[in-house]
């Protein structure tokens, strides 16, 4: 229990300490970030860590790409929710398990084990 605890403490520094990085972005950066978080955080699987992941990841390239005079739809192109879709591909989502268990019933309905791909 105590591990639990020291972990959601050390998430929420973690979280606080990316939050004031991102208000350190250019404001149209600031905006789309946000956004982006809204979106992404709709999908947190688990204890949202891989989320935390993802979202200093997307800080990283926002900070880079503001420092390097780029605006922030170049770097996300103009369809925001695909460029969101691709940055959560490695993440794990709350729809996974449910995606799992679909597969796994219907292929043990048909006598048929699942590929491990």
């Amino acid at each position: 229990m105590l591990e639990l605890i020291k972990k959601m403490i050390g998430d929420k520094k973690e979280y606080r300490e990316q939050m004031a990085r991102v208000e350190a972005l250019p404001e149209d950066y600031r905006f789309v970030f946000k956004k982006i978080q809204g979106y992404m955080w709709n999908f947190a699987g688990g204890d949202g860590s891989d989320m935390l992941k993802t979202q200093y990841e997307l800080i990283e390239l926002f900070e880079a790409s503001a420092e390097d005079g780029r605006h922030v739809l170049d770097v996300t192109g103009e369809d925001v929710v695909g460029f969101c879709d691709e940055l959560l591909r490695d993440t794990k989502v709350w729809t996974d398990n449910f995606r799992q268990k679909l597969n796994r019933d219907i292929m043990n309905k048909f006598g048929r084990e699942k590929d491990s791909k």
